[in-house]
């Protein structure tokens, strides 16, 4: 009976270790979908899975890189994905019926975190010196009705070019349009950092920094679906506390070569220069938003241009509309 007795234990014991493994652990975690831009503007997201801060939220996430906007919304919108890392304007076109293409079901998106001021940047062919020099050329941009088609239509327009004075191709995502643009077969096109650290080495010019116009300009943001946020509360409250702790990370300089090690391993054709500018462009108050926090006022500006160039035409007002803070108030508060 004593020998029973042993055994029994003995294999309580092995149950419960097993229950605390790693692997039993990271079984237990919640899946989330995240579908984003490739891009290194994903830097705190990786941090973040790398030092595992998603993991100690209960969650684990898994990226899906997008080729363009519209894959990302509509398949965002019929909930193939959980969240969508996206410009603000993709997220507000869709809601207001402006978007690039027809959805199946009714949207019901909104941003819960910022992330950037879009990072933008007017990357021209190397023979570009001015803005006349691209009358008659070849523009690129992902979709015509969202996105940063619009900062490019503006920029153009405040330097005396308006439509018909340039053609304009959609190309995809900011890493088909790079390709796109570094082939020659477009002469220009809104590029997000790092890729104007790139171009720059690629001896492409950059006209202008779209931030330098507009002052205030809110670009990418976290974006979900209102129905699945209230279903997942404790999921996307994890994501924004993975991601906030991620970016602290990022920011701590005593991290700096290892965060570099983590941009060089998820793009591993950067070189350590390269990657070092990056750092400098990116991890500074004009890079990533402080603790991932909105920009109310960016989000002005994005629909004063959509009030301007959006189709139908609508005049937009209210950021709040767009935006739900609860989440990230909550998740913040923790």
């Amino acid at each position: 009976m004593k020998l029973f007795r042993r055994l029994g234990m003995l294999a309580t014991l092995m149950i419960t270790a097993a229950a605390f493994a790693p692997g039993a652990q990271a079984q237990n975690l919640q899946p989330l979908s995240v579908i984003v831009f490739p891009g290194g503007f994903n830097w705190p997201i990786w941090a973040a899975q790398e030092q595992g801060y998603f993991a100690k939220g209960g969650v684990e996430v898994k990226l899906t890189n997008t080729p363009n906007s519209v894959f990302q919304l509509t398949n965002l919108i019929d909930g193939k994905f959980d969240i969508g890392i996206t410009a603000i304007d993709n997220v507000i076109a869709y809601m207001e019926g402006q978007g690039e293409v027809p959805v199946s079901t009714t949207p019901d998106l909104f941003a819960f975190q910022g992330c950037d001021n879009g990072l933008l940047s007017l990357a021209v062919a190397p023979d570009v010196k001015t803005y006349q020099d691209l009358k008659g050329r070849t523009l690129s941009v992902d979709a015509m009705t969202t996105g940063y088609a619009f900062v490019l239509f503006d920029l153009l327009r405040r330097n005396g070019l308006n439509m018909g004075d340039y053609k304009v191709e959609k190309a995809g995502g900011v890493l088909a349009r790079w390709e796109a643009l570094k082939e020659k077969k477009h002469d220009g096109t809104m590029l997000l950092a790092p890729f104007d650290i790139l171009a720059k080495a690629a001896g492409f010019n950059i006209l202008q920094y779209a931030i330098d116009v507009y002052g205030h300009y809110q670009g990418l943001v976290g974006a979900a679906r209102r129905g699945w946020a209230r279903d997942h509360a404790p999921q996307i409250q994890a994501y924004i506390a993975g991601y906030v702790q991620g970016l602290a990370w990022l920011s701590e300089p005593a991290n700096k070569e290892a965060a570099i090690a983590v941009l060089r391993k998820n793009l591993p054709q950067m070189s350590p220069e390269l990657a070092a500018q990056s750092y400098a462009v990116l991890i500074n108050p004009r890079g990533f938003a402080p603790k991932a926090q909105i920009d109310l006022e960016g989000v002005k500006t994005v629909l004063e241009l959509r009030s301007r160039y959006g189709e139908p035409k609508k005049t937009l007002t209210d950021p709040a509309k767009y935006y739900d803070a609860q989440y990230y108030n909550a998740a913040l508060a923790k």
